[in-house]
């Protein structure tokens, strides 16, 4: 029974010390961003796809060629690193990915409408 007990409070002691959960560190596209306001909710604009894209983390949007967009944030380029605007598509063919959220390249769209513009600068998180 003792060495059950000794085994138990060893395996807790080893838990602590090396976690076994560990998460996977994403480099930051950015440290600022333009929103339309303080909170990046209002729509920027509409862009439509020119090119696919196929998302390479869960920090992007799969978007497809002549798909429509909505534009929430424009990232503030920094250096090495590429423009991407965060935005949800839109249309009915496209219904089980309306609502989803996520970053694509600036550079494969092209704005259709400009609802506001994005003056407000806003630290990313």
């Amino acid at each position: 029974m003792t060495r059950r007990v000794y085994l138990v409070i060893l395996f807790l002691c080893l838990g602590l010390m090396c976690p076994l959960v560990t998460g996977i560190f994403m480099d930051k596209l950015a440290s600022k961003k333009l929103c339309a306001d303080d909170d990046c909710v209002y729509t920027i604009s509409l862009a439509r796809a020119e090119e696919d894209y196929n998302a390479p983390d869960c920090r992007f949007i799969n978007i497809k060629k002549g798909q429509l967009i909505y534009v929430y944030s424009k990232l503030v380029k920094e250096k090495d690193s590429g423009e991407f605007w965060a935005g949800s598509v839109y249309g009915e063919q496209y219904e089980d990915h309306m609502g989803t959220v996520g970053y694509f390249p600036s550079s494969l769209v092209s704005e259709q409408r400009v609802y506001q513009e994005a003056n407000k600068t806003v630290p990313t998180t």
